[in-house]
């Protein structure tokens, strides 16, 4: 929502937005922009009487237990009949009709992929506009409008990269948002069960990724759809399996159509065997590979050869709070580094610390601080994956406050390293007590974590 906000305002329009506890880098970027943030969702906001009111799927229609409503602006806009549409189809409407949409959608590493690609086309000299679930430090923003049809560029041809969610839409409409974006170059970068408070199983996302698949263009004279695929996904075999009428990129595995040969930060690009090109990045982990692959399959959809991608992908920053650097904190046996990163599955912990593991000696420890906090982890439903999640930590410290399940019993398997800490101080002071010099602290979460890196970083130097 945060990234629409700032196309609106590119796009000539005067924004207002409200939420609660807007936390950095997206408070930080909204304000850069003069964009004003109301906190909470008073109905006294009516009283700016906008042309329209966006809102985001975090709005619903649930009272508290006396009766008043969560969010009384919502009512309020209900009942004066105020004009009101959701932020995926302000976006359609406004925004992509008419343009190369490029979508990026699966489980982990949209926003990465996304990033990559928006990178990959302006180092092409394509100028995307782009949306994206975080702040690609390539740009320093989430969003731009790219091309204006006032170019030389066709309308056609004017490129847009978004990062394509599978969560619903808003209350008032339960489709993925991603059916709104109508691309024509769709990348599916893996897919696994998540979002347990609104999807029964796996089945019932995978018919929601064969929903999208059923907006992209076909081929032939009439069409021009791509669709970029992990081969390495049994999931989204099936999904493709339920109707594809576009044509397909494959990556991944060793009979794709795209494949890499090397470690994941110097590798090799094989299309259909032959090389094509050569990444040499700071990136790690066999997860950034992949997101390489797919986002040099998509470029290729709007006439980037591999060799420039990969050229371009030799720049890439990464996004903030992908392993981001939050300090670091001096000692005479070595220093210890605080990272940030966005993992919260139990599948993006594990491949967040094996591309760290990657980049460390042996002797260098890992410690692991996360909260379970998305609706699917504070549900319990992937706890029993925790430990396998956590394998490459050398030592795992959980907030569980406000979990209804029992942390301790979940990260039991792990036997001494594991801890469990009911408030952030008291986590806080777990950590400093077990770090040395030399650490590695990776701080996981999607949210604000109650700024606990701050907090660590200030700790350790005392």
């Amino acid at each position: 929502m945060g990234g629409l906000a700032a196309l609106a305002r590119e796009a000539g329009h005067q924004v207002t937005g409200c939420d609660a506890g807007v936390y950095p880098p997206m408070s930080d970027q909204l304000r850069a922009l003069g964009i004003d943030l109301i906190e909470g969702f008073g109905a006294d906001q009516l009283a700016l009487k906008p042309d329209i009111f966006v809102i985001g799927n975090v709005v619903s229609r649930a009272h508290f237990p006396d009766g008043t409503p969560k969010f009384p602006l919502m009512e309020a806009i209900l009942d004066a009949g105020a004009r009101y549409t959701s932020g995926p189809q302000w976006l359609a409407e406004h925004v992509l009709q008419g343009r190369h949409v490029l979508a990026v959608a699966g489980t982990h590493g949209k926003t990465t992929t996304t990033s990559m690609l928006a990178w990959v086309l302006e180092q092409a000299k394509l100028q995307p506009g782009f949306l994206v679930g975080g702040v690609p430090l390539n740009f320093e923003v989430s969003a731009r409008l790219g091309s204006s049809p006032s170019t030389s560029v066709p309308a056609s041809g004017m490129p847009f990269v978004i990062e394509a969610d599978e969560y619903d839409t808003a209350f008032f409409d339960k489709r993925s948002k991603f059916v709104h974006y109508r691309p024509r170059t769709a990348v599916l970068n893996n897919l696994e069960f998540d979002h347990a408070d609104i999807f029964d199983n796996l089945a019932a996302i995978e018919r929601q990724f064969h929903h999208l698949i059923r907006t992209v263009p076909g081929t032939g004279p009439h069409g021009s759809g791509r669709v970029v695929v992990n081969d390495l996904e049994e999931s989204l075999t099936r999904v493709l399996a339920q109707g594809c009428w576009s044509e397909v990129r494959s990556f991944g595995s060793a009979v794709s159509d795209f494949t890499a040969v090397g470690e994941p930060h110097d590798f090799e690009v094989l299309e259909r065997g032959h090389s094509v090109a050569q990444v040499r990045w700071e990136l790690t982990g066999v997860h950034n590979q992949l997101n390489a692959l797919a986002a040099i399959a998509a470029a290729q959809h709007v006439g980037v050869a591999p060799a420039v991608a990969a050229q371009a992908l030799g720049s890439f920053r990464n996004v903030r709070r992908r392993m981001e650097v939050r300090g670091l904190v001096r000692r005479e046996n070595g220093d210890i580094t605080v990272y940030d990163d966005f993992a919260h599955h139990p599948t993006a912990i594990r491949t967040t610390l094996d591309g760290l593991r990657r980049r460390l000696r042996p002797q260098q420890r890992i410690l692991a601080v996360f909260e379970p906090r998305s609706n699917t982890m504070k549900l319990g439903t992937m706890k029993a994956q925790l430990p396998w999640s956590l394998e490459d930590a050398d030592l795992a410290f959980c907030h569980a406050g406000g979990l209804d399940w029992n942390a301790e019993e979940a990260l039991a398997p792990m036997g001494a390293k594991a801890r469990v800490a009911h408030s952030i101080d008291e986590l806080v002071n777990q950590v400093v007590a077990s770090a040395r010099g030399g650490d590695h602290i990776l701080c996981m979460s999607n949210g604000g974590f109650g700024g606990i890196h701050l907090k660590l970083l200030e700790a350790l130097q005392k």
